[in-house]
């Protein structure tokens, strides 16, 4: 697509951005760009990761949201803004809102959690609920901000937003010259876009590829021309955006090279893997591009790849569930299904078994009456811990051997 990029008037440059970048400096965390020895021996290709979960509301929207409001003469900032979001774009317009004395008001879902309504709250703004779904939120807000004479401050389909985010690809590109291709989350297009707009005007034949959640693939729709559900349940809720933005779709199509779509499978890993080799916490959207070199190690070996770890927003529980799943995929942690009598002694001999093969017993669920075995018999479920998926199958070849039937419950 980057030969298209000299035919189109573009509504933000490169001096868009690095005004942008000027404005803000000093009220945003110029967040690190560091080189992931462990994740680059395991993907292949040389990967640095920009932090912008170290951004004091945990993700990047901060920037474009004080771009657009310091650009704001004080007749309007003093009426105040307004914004539709459950989310980063929330926090980082009310956080910087209440620095520069603009009154915030956030309209919500009503179904948002509690937790994020009062984070926002925690950061000056004022809340606003209505609606069961985010578009009667939106549609609610536009009313609302004609009504009270607010401005209304769009996620992402705005070129001021758009060039604050782009302020990313500034930094990254300094700090880490030799990234020749950069990784970043799709939603609506705002960072990407701002990102695309500054890395491809510094350097036009950098490689740049936006990720998608494969159940939201609207921008990969919307530029391809394809028709795919976008619906789902997915952890990647920050870019589950259902209709890109006008502004964003026209300078995605012309300056992203690829947009990859990842599975939630893909993502949970990717999540994991930050928390266990970099130490960081990563929210479903900031690790998609993770996901995507995970998903596609080939097209990105002897690459130096720029990851965008775009925020760090996560429920604790969310984390929690993610974690033990992909420790229950890579068989370090397993549920084993064992049939035996139920007599005295039975369960015991299993348990010197585990002993024997030294893997920890969590939990265990002993089952006599829901079951179609005979009544003298049981079934038990065992949750335990092993070292890895060798480990774990020298254990069941260990039951079986002695005589028990035994098979693991896997997950998808």
């Amino acid at each position: 697509m980057t030969d298209r990029a000299d035919t189109i008037d573009l509504p933000v440059t490169l001096d868009d951005v690095r005004a942008a970048a000027r404005r803000i400096e000093g009220a945003i965390v110029r967040t690190p760009t560091l080189l992931s020895r462990t994740l680059s021996e395991l993907t292949g290709a040389t990967v640095y990761v920009k932090f912008e979960n170290l951004q004091f509301t945990a993700a990047f929207k901060e920037r474009g949201a004080l771009n657009k409001l310091l650009l704001m003469d004080p007749e309007t900032r003093a009426r105040g803004v307004i914004a539709a979001s459950a989310g980063n774009h929330a926090q980082g317009l009310a956080y910087h809102g209440a620095r520069l004395s603009v009154p915030v008001t956030i309209v919500m879902p009503r179904p948002t959690p509690t937790i994020k309504v009062m984070q926002t709250e925690g950061h000056g703004a004022s809340i606003v609920l209505h609606g069961e779904t985010f578009d009667e939120a939106y549609a609610h807000a536009l009313e609302l901000a004609e009504a009270r004479g607010l401005t209304f401050v769009h996620p992402f389909d705005d070129p001021q937003i758009i060039a604050g985010q782009g302020t990313i690809a500034l930094e990254m590109l300094e700090d880490a010259p030799e990234i020749d291709t950069l990784l970043v989350p799709i939603g609506g297009g705002g960072l990407i876009s701002g990102i695309g707009a500054a890395a491809k005007g510094l350097r036009p034949a950098i490689d740049l590829v936006g990720v998608e959640a494969d159940l939201y693939p609207s921008m990969y729709c919307e530029i391809g021309g394809c028709d795919l559900p976008t619906a789902g349940d997915t952890i990647a809720e920050g870019i589950a955006v259902k209709q890109p933005g006008a502004i964003t779709a026209a300078i995605v199509k012309a300056l992203v090279d690829e947009i990859v779509l990842v599975s939630e499978r893909d993502i949970e890993t990717a999540i994991s893997l930050f928390l266990q080799i970099e130490k960081t916490v990563a929210e479903g959207a900031g690790a998609t591009g993770l996901a995507a070199l995970l998903a596609r190690p080939e097209r990105f070996n002897g690459r130096t790849v720029g990851l965008v770890l775009s925020g760090g927003n996560i429920d604790t529980r969310l984390l929690a569930t993610v974690l033990l799943r992909d420790l229950a995929r890579s068989h370090r942690m397993a549920r084993l299904r064992i049939q035996l009598q139920d007599r005295p002694g039975a369960l015991s001999a299993v348990v010197k078994l585990f002993d024997q093969q030294q893997i920890n017993i969590v939990e265990i669920y002993h089952q006599r009456v829901f079951t179609s075995l005979p009544a003298k018999d049981a079934v038990i479920d065992v949750e335990c811990e092993a070292r890895d998926a060798a480990h774990l199958e020298g254990l069941v070849a260990a039951l079986r051997e002695a005589g028990f039937r035994v098979e693991p419950v896997e997950i998808c």
